[in-house]
């Protein structure tokens, strides 16, 4: 992604908080916390806040590292499907910085549903296929 188009995308985070915040679900409320703090970094360097540490709501600590694992986990236009070794060792080799070490080792403690529930929701390929962008035509 060019510059321009990675500000954009980064939106999405704050978008998603304004759609969500201000209901009186409770579940919507959750919703609107992890909408915006999922991206964010355990040393800070996430967006959109730029929170650190125990600063990042701790929803959105659990759902980054869910998030980056389906991610690598998963096929999608632009990318092939990682190795579940190689995935598990990107989390470890993150924790602490991009992710809270104390999430990380909570999911990987418990592998065998993580795995269950990635198959249950894994896309099919007609789905990844959907997802591709075609080439914008000139006018």
């Amino acid at each position: 992604l060019t510059d321009d188009e990675m500000a954009i995308m980064k939106q999405h985070a704050y978008i998603g908080y304004e759609i969500l915040n201000g209901s009186t679900s409770p579940l919507l409320q959750m919703a609107s916390v992890i909408a915006h703090s999922h991206h964010e970094k355990f040393d800070g360097s996430g967006y959109p806040q730029r929170l650190k540490g125990n600063d990042i709501p701790l929803v959105g600590r659990m759902v980054a590292v869910a998030d980056v694992f389906d991610a690598l986990t998963s096929e999608r236009p632009y990318k092939k499907t990682w190795e579940l070794d190689r995935a598990v060792g990107f989390l470890r080799e993150n924790s602490g910085n991009h992710f809270d070490r104390a999430c990380v080792e909570a999911f990987l403690g418990d592998m065998p549903t993580v795995l269950e529930i990635r198959d249950c929701f894994q896309d099919s390929p007609d789905e990844v296929k959907a997802l591709e962008v075609s080439p914008a035509k000139s006018a």
